[in-house]
């Protein structure tokens, strides 16, 4: 996915089944966050890190979503018993095809790679904050460092 390009269209269902597309987040700015594994130290951690730190993104006119190609289960499972106010949307049905969409699907794993979108309102995709590996979390600072310069 290309800086500078609009973001590929979705619409996915959130853990409690209410559809979010990327129509439904323009307007403001948006960081889309693609998680590997939900109930896994690291994936843990990014998604606690995004509830504690999510009045700045919001300071910042921005709306988050978190994308896991897990199912809609695992998803409600995983928001509550973290405790996330935000949309964690499943993208377990045709397995990964936003992912995919967004560069971000890892073929030998079956899983999302650590690959997140900071959106203008637009949808255009201002920047791409990624990881070399699935073992290594995103530094949440990166995200209000990038919402900010929009």
């Amino acid at each position: 996915m290309l800086v500078g390009n609009p973001a590929p269209p979705f619409e996915l269902v959130d853990q409690d089944k209410n559809p979010v597309s990327l129509e439904s987040l323009k307007g403001s700015k948006s960081l889309i966050v693609f998680i590997p594994f939900p109930f896994t130290g690291i994936c843990d951690d990014e998604g606690c890190a995004l509830r504690d730190n999510l009045s700045a993104l919001t300071g910042l006119d921005a709306k988050l979503v978190v994308i896991t190609v897990h199912s809609v289960a695992v998803a409600k499972k995983w928001a509550d018993e973290y405790g996330f106010d935000f949309p964690v949307l499943s993208d377990f049905w045709p397995h990964g095809e936003t992912a995919k969409a967004y560069g971000a699907f890892n073929d030998d794993r079956g899983v999302a790679n650590r690959y997140s979108f900071v959106l203008d309102s637009d949808g255009v995709v201002r920047e791409v904050i990624n990881t070399e590996s699935l073992g290594i979390a995103r530094e949440i600072d990166a995200y209000t460092t990038a919402l900010a310069k929009i």
